[in-house]
């Protein structure tokens, strides 16, 4: 008889509270209850997970902290976590020569999704090396943008990519996403749609030959996992940040703070795709980190804010540590062989940005850079 998997209810019918000391918090995963779970909708692009296992680290004589955790607990010491996830209609390739890889995008606790991921393996062939694209994508003021990042981005960086080859220029990474981005935001802005109050953040990482390449725009962010160092490939782009707030005051605009800063007391990101009527206060340039891979690197972890809001670079690193070394796992893989981390590591990711009362969309894509 087919084993019926409960449903997993995330998201807290209390107040948030204030986040908790990070030490100490990674030995167990907070599941928050909810009175309205049918609007708590998982997208999972990999595939799909039934149950995870988190195993709980106490040491002896420790107290079971009933008011933090909730779930079935078997005698075996295992906290038990079941989540009803959808596969989506596209279909992963899964390639042994490519990093694993998982994205995970959930509504959480707003009434609209804004947030959009991309997974493209192989979208561009550099000398006969595959190339890999990974997107994140946050939108505000509805999910039009975001969606059209999704769609577009990618593609436009793959013609940007092929034109500078044709120049026989080479690829100068930084100017080509300048113009992919530049591109992709005079597509979202033309005609009637550029009178729309919307927008998106995004942060977009190209994985081969050798390279990681990190473009953001927006207060998405990209960290990288090096030697057991948590590295951040990408800085917020918020209006309180001081050359920000130079940048945008020099070009005759203003940073308000109402419920947190705002440029022109509107938008709470001073970077973005989109957002025409804030023009040229709000811009869509991004900037571009590039960084050579070494076997020191580990994972990248791409999330919107939803995510970096409640949960730190070095926790969000620690966590996916758990998956790799075994704390945490898939009970439907019998054989270690079959696991894939990156995809367990995402999942487990949101649940922890839930538990601890984020009040956004949360959208996470991990990419296992090397095998442990």
């Amino acid at each position: 008889m087919k084993e019926k998997i409960p449903k997993l209810h995330c998201t807290s019918t209390e107040y948030p509270r204030k986040m908790a000391s990070d030490r100490g918090e990674l030995s167990r995963l907070t599941v928050i209850r909810t009175k309205n779970a049918r609007r708590r909708r998982l997208k999972y692009t990999c595939e799909t997970m039934k149950n995870i296992i988190i195993t709980e680290n106490k040491n002896n004589g420790d107290k079971d902290d009933d008011d933090h955790l909730h779930g079935s607990k078997p005698s075996n010491g295992l906290i038990e976590i079941s989540l009803s996830l959808s596969s989506s209609p596209s279909k992963v390739e899964a390639l042994a020569c490519r990093p694993s890889h998982g994205s995970l995008s959930v509504i959480g606790r707003r009434c609209e999704m804004e947030d959009a991921v991309k997974v493209e393996l192989g979208f561009m062939d550099k000398g006969g090396e595959k190339l890999d694209f990974y997107g994140v994508y946050d939108g505000h003021g509805g999910f039009r943008v975001a969606e059209e990042c999704k769609e577009r981005l990618h593609k436009l960086l793959a013609e940007e990519m092929v034109e500078d080859n044709e120049k026989g220029s080479g690829i100068d990474w930084g100017t080509t996403m300048e113009r992919c981005f530049e591109k992709m935001d005079e597509e979202v802005n033309k005609g009637r749609q550029a009178e729309e109050m919307v927008g998106s953040t995004a942060v977009v990482a190209v994985v081969g030959d050798g390279r990681l390449v990190v473009a953001n725009c927006g207060d998405s962010r990209a960290v990288l996992s090096r030697g057991g160092v948590a590295t951040a490939l990408s800085f917020d782009h918020k209006p309180d940040r001081a050359d920000e707030l130079e940048r945008v005051e020099s070009a005759g605009g203003r940073v308000i703070n109402w419920n947190g800063y705002r440029v022109l007391g509107v938008l709470a990101t001073s970077r973005s795709i989109g957002d025409q009527y804030l023009k040229p206060f709000v811009i869509c340039r991004p900037e571009v980190t590039v960084h050579e891979l070494t076997n020191r690197d580990e994972f990248l972890i791409l999330a919107t804010d939803g995510l970096w809001d409640v949960v730190s670079n070095e926790v969000a690193c620690r966590v996916m540590r758990h998956c790799l070394n075994g704390q945490i796992r898939n009970k439907s893989s019998a054989n270690v062989a079959d696991r894939n981390c990156a995809a367990e590591a995402t999942a487990v990711l949101v649940e922890l940005a839930i538990s601890r009362g984020s009040r956004d969309n949360i959208s996470v894509v991990v990419v296992q850079l090397r095998k442990t």
